[in-house]
């Protein structure tokens, strides 16, 4: 790991554990959202015209879409004169309905973007310079979010977003499961042997029980990869794609399915449907399953018994980290309405405590009473799980193809997609996808 890499990976963890530490007396309250007199008026205290912005977001999607709504008629509330249209797109096709909409004059005022993605509409100046806005705004102290996050999503020394989120993703189970066929919960140390062990003796497929799941896409693969001591890039930000490390790990994530059927079948139509895994985990039919914290609430009314552990690495541990910023368009010509509203979705007391409340994410707050909240809020009952995991994040592998992000989680995935199906052994997909990243940094 390059001493750039460590840093930057040192200064991302902070950031989210740092929220449980002090903010010099700025907490969530003393920043919240602006009264209409204040939103309303210019610099100069004149009135405004009544103005509507539209707002895209994904992370609402299955699970969260009342609590958005509740959010944004707050929203509105204390800003009378700012109407807010939003849609809310599956993370599946939320890109590229971004995408288009930006590439045709029609992108939204406002739109929720990963860490990730940030780095390459910025990179690409597709996003509006908050500055000047933030400036003009007397009432604004960004220490009301850990300085770090704020930050984060700082491009070039101009501030174009705000960090709204955190997020990861874990091991759920089937507590129930577990219990009904004699099978000790899962540990810390468990290893993706000890993980195999049980899901053999959990698995049931006459009763339509499977042991675990994880799907086989690019975002699960790096996470995955990176368990066997593997990556996309080297410490010189060289592509690896085909190392070693990487085959063993995606045979591993086949493996479950098709040798030691433990996991539904690769050609599955039922689990190749979009939250088929979280419907099943709900219906009580998968004893285990990596998902993101956010599906705390889809499962906090399921009928069985449910909690989260660290997931089972090979030779290390791993898990991924999200971070969920907004953004304005550069295209908008409501920016000081943008602003206001990004400020308020992610700093307001109130939008802070129903994230917490519905099980949504963690805030970026610089609060030491958010975590407090979050840990108490049940189920699951071991909650600081999400915060342990953080000493074994592992960032989005962006490398030196930020710009051409889209391109590169798309050439992997399809090469992923022919491994699944047995359309190529794991190392002929693994090697296409190699060549095809090399050609992406040669263009």
């Amino acid at each position: 790991m390059t001493k750039k890499l460590a840093l930057f990976l040192m200064v991302i963890s902070l950031i989210f554990v740092a929220a449980c530490g002090s903010n010099n007396g700025n907490d969530a309250s003393n920043q919240s959202g602006n009264d209409a007199s204040n939103t309303n008026t210019n610099v100069e205290g004149e009135k405004k015209d009544p103005v509507t912005i539209n707002f895209m977001q994904y992370t609402a999607s299955g699970s969260q879409e009342d609590t958005l709504e509740a959010m944004i008629a707050k929203f509105e509330e204390t800003h009378p004169d700012i109407k807010v249209n939003h849609e809310v797109v599956d993370y599946g096709n939320y890109y590229t309905k971004l995408n288009v909409g930006i590439a045709g004059g029609d992108a939204p005022d406002v739109f929720e973007v990963g860490y990730e993605n940030f780095v390459s509409y910025a990179a690409k100046d597709v996003l509006a310079d908050l500055s000047p806005v933030i400036a003009a705004d007397s009432e604004f102290d960004p220490s009301i979010y850990k300085q770090l996050a704020y930050d984060a999503f700082n491009y070039n020394g101009k501030q174009y977003g705000v960090v709204q989120n955190f997020s990861n993703v874990v091991l759920f189970y089937n507590k129930d499961l577990f219990d009904q066929y004699g099978v000790e919960y899962p540990t810390a140390d468990w290893t993706w042997e000890d993980e195999l062990e049980a899901a053999q003796k959990l698995t049931h497929p006459e009763d339509g029980i499977w042991g675990t799941y994880a799907p086989i896409q690019f975002w699960e693969f790096y996470k995955t990869i990176a368990q066997n001591g593997g990556g996309i890039w080297n410490d010189n930000n060289e592509p690896v794609v085909n190392s070693k490390e990487n085959v063993e790990a995606l045979q591993w994530m086949i493996d479950k399915a098709s040798k030691y059927e433990v996991s539904p079948p690769l050609n599955s139509d039922t689990f190749n449907q979009a939250d088929a895994d979280l419907n099943a985990f709900r219906d009580g039919k998968l004893a285990m399953l990596r998902g993101g914290i956010w599906n705390f609430g889809r499962f906090a009314d399921a009928d069985l018994n449910w909690d989260i552990a660290l997931e089972p690495g090979s030779s290390q541990k791993a898990h991924h980290f999200f971070a969920d910023g907004l953004v304005v368009s550069k295209q908008t010509d409501h920016a000081e309405a943008a602003w206001a509203f990004i400020k308020f979705m992610s700093s307001d007391p109130y939008v802070v405590d129903q994230r917490i409340e519905k099980g949504w994410s963690v805030p970026a707050v610089a609060d030491e009473k958010v975590l407090e909240a979050f840990y108490a809020q049940t189920p699951p009952a071991s909650k600081k799980v999400v915060t342990d995991a953080l000493d074994s994040l592992v960032l989005p592998p962006v490398g030196p193809l930020a710009e051409q992000w889209g391109e590169l989680t798309g050439a992997v995935g399809e090469e992923l997609d022919k491994a699944r199906l047995g359309a190529a052994d794991v190392q002929e997909a693994l090697d296409n996808a190699q060549k095809r990243v090399e050609e992406l940094l040669s263009e």
